[in-house]
């Protein structure tokens, strides 16, 4: 009497198109917004291919070990987790990004900062650029990234997030033009120093809404870069009263907020009395996402 080898025993025989299939009835069945997209991009990170190769070979028989491997980053989604930190990464501006839970996943709104940032310094000065809040450093880099001879502070509180920082601007070969400072805002910096241009995305929903977020957001994405205080307002009234101190004469100071928040942002502004007229810029919605604001 002859016995099939072990090995063979565990032999997966599931298929790709299966293996989708399965994927994202977990997913849909656990209110997740793109299950069909999700159960590809985690199978095709498993098998090491792009989702065309799916697509192309939909009979391919996933082995146990892949198998094994899929399940289990696939509870993880089920669970709610960001599909960015289960890959660790996310495009923006073009460029795949590290992320990890101790930084906010890069929002496309955010790609509106270095659009304007681009647009105000040009590529042929020298540019001296601060990030604010930088958490991965992906809008202080794509701005590197655009600006030649642009010098980057990326400046965060906490330290797990500027060692992401660090990595992007080693991955991304913008180590040389990158400098990383640790400090709450502005504090940490020289008396004296200042910059061309300032740019954040600080803290701005309102604590008592971040238990309406998604569970993607409000259970796994840090609290530190989601709470801006009672009206989502606290870093934002901070920055644009501390910035002038680290502007130029002529400086720009750019800051993402949630459109609500457009109109208390340019009263703050003025109030100060350190800037010219308030500028709103849109984002791919139409909705108010950045102030531009220029230092008298």
């Amino acid at each position: 009497m002859t016995t099939s080898p072990p090995a063979a025993q565990s032999e997966s025989r599931t298929k790709v198109c299966a293996l989708i299939s399965r994927l994202e009835k977990q997913f849909a069945g656990a209110g997740v917004d793109s299950p069909g997209l999700d159960a590809q991009l985690l199978l095709a990170m498993v098998l090491e291919c792009d989702r065309a190769h799916l697509h192309a070979h939909p009979e391919k028989v996933v082995s146990a070990e892949e198998l094994a491997r899929v399940e289990a980053l696939a509870q993880r989604r089920a669970g709610r987790e960001p599909m960015a930190y289960i890959m660790g990464e996310r495009e923006f501006w073009s460029m795949p990004f590290l992320v990890s839970p101790d930084v906010l996943i890069p929002r496309s709104e955010s790609e509106l900062l270095v659009e304007r940032a681009a647009a105000l310094l040009g590529k042929g000065g020298k540019s001296r650029i601060l990030d604010a809040g930088c958490g991965s450093g992906a809008v202080g880099l794509a701005i590197a990234s655009e600006l030649p001879q642009a010098h980057i502070t990326l400046l965060d509180l906490c330290p797990r997030a500027l060692e992401v920082a660090r990595r992007n601007a080693k991955k991304f070969d913008l180590e040389r033009r990158t400098r990383l400072v640790a400090s709450d805002l502005f504090h940490a910096l020289a008396g004296g120093e200042e910059f061309d241009l300032i740019a954040s995305n600080p803290p701005y929903v309102a604590t008592g809404e971040l238990g309406g977020l998604m569970p993607e957001v409000s259970s796994f994405e840090p609290r530190l870069a989601l709470d801006g205080g009672v009206d989502g307002m606290d870093l934002i009234r901070r920055i644009i009263g501390e910035a002038p101190s680290y502007l130029v004469c002529g400086g720009f100071l750019l800051i993402e907020m949630d459109p609500r928040q457009m109109a208390g942002a340019e009263a703050a502004s003025q109030r100060s009395g350190k800037y010219r007229a308030p500028r709103r810029h849109k984002d791919l919605a139409g909705r108010d996402r950045v102030l531009e604001l220029v230092r008298v």
